[in-house]
């Protein structure tokens, strides 16, 4: 009795402490294993997370919301991954933070949604896609799915999708919005990203109420801008690193009213990039 009086009043004091509107907690590519002691690329995925979610815990105030940017499964997005990283975000969602997850190509849909039946039995505006608009007090945030199949490297919006993204921007046009989604823009040739990245660029480049296209699937830490004033975040994986040196870790978002404020935390603490701040500036 003791022992579990210990275990929980951590998370009912976590659960006390108050949230900022404005704060985000930025995950991507975690890729979870059922197996907690797989190494990949020299990282145990479930250790690396572990220690995410611990450092959020610790903070003095709580984010308004966890996004987990796709990738969620460690490869073919099997059910015991699913159960394995349920688990080890389950300390947030008792501490009353909000925990969104979105597809990436190592996932699969159906796996995923009879894992986690309550996302499956949300309201969504898409019946087959994991996708969302969530409004907050200084922006929107546009949660798209872009999983085309499992294990395939490159991504696919399609034309439903789009078109729903479209409307709902233009019924939402009053509000700076942010869209995110697992894969990169694909707009080089050979670049294995986003199929459709000219027809998303169509909707979203001329929408200047549309701030920034936020991704993952790279496994790096990047923030570009393009001339139109349109920003690219490319979020850092939880997981591993494709190449020696590159930061894996997570980004606190801070969002203002004319921008944003991301700041990079890594959890290898030694490296040159923690606590790096990059500071956004919405185009008008």
């Amino acid at each position: 009795m003791a022992a579990a009086g210990i275990a929980v009043a951590p998370r009912l004091f976590a659960g006390e402490k108050p949230a900022d509107e404005n704060f985000w907690a930025l995950f991507s590519d975690p890729h979870i294993a059922a197996d907690s002691k797989l190494v990949f690329l020299k990282a145990n995925m479930t250790d690396h997370l572990h220690a995410v979610v611990r450092e959020v815990m610790a903070l003095p105030v709580r984010p308004a919301g966890v996004f987990v940017n796709g990738d969620c499964a460690y490869n073919s997005g099997e059910k015991e991954d699913y159960r394995a990283i349920t688990g080890l975000l389950e300390p947030l969602r008792a501490a009353q933070t909000p925990v969104h997850l979105t597809l990436g190509n190592h996932d699969n849909r159906k796996h995923f949604w009879s894992v986690l039946k309550d996302e499956k039995d949300s309201k969504r505006p898409l019946a087959d896609r994991q996708a969302m608009m969530l409004s907050t007090p200084r922006v929107n945030w546009f949660v798209l799915d872009s999983l085309e199949k499992t294990l395939s490297t490159p991504g696919l919006v399609g034309k439903e999708q789009l078109g729903w993204l479209a409307k709902t921007l233009d019924e939402n046009a009053d509000k700076p919005a942010i869209v995110m989604m697992h894969h990169n823009p694909g707009l080089t040739e050979g670049v294995p990203g986003l199929k459709d990245s000219f027809a998303l660029f169509e909707v979203i480049r001329p929408r200047k109420q549309v701030k920034a296209y936020v991704f993952g699937h790279t496994h790096v830490w990047d923030v570009a801008q393009e001339e139109s004033g349109l920003y690219l975040v490319n979020l850092p994986p939880i997981a591993y690193v494709f190449q020696e040196g590159n930061p894996s870790g997570w980004i606190r978002a801070t969002v203002a009213a004319d921008g944003m404020k991301l700041e990079m935390r890594c959890i290898d603490t030694a490296q040159k990039a923690h606590g790096e701040v990059k500071e956004l500036k919405w185009r008008v």
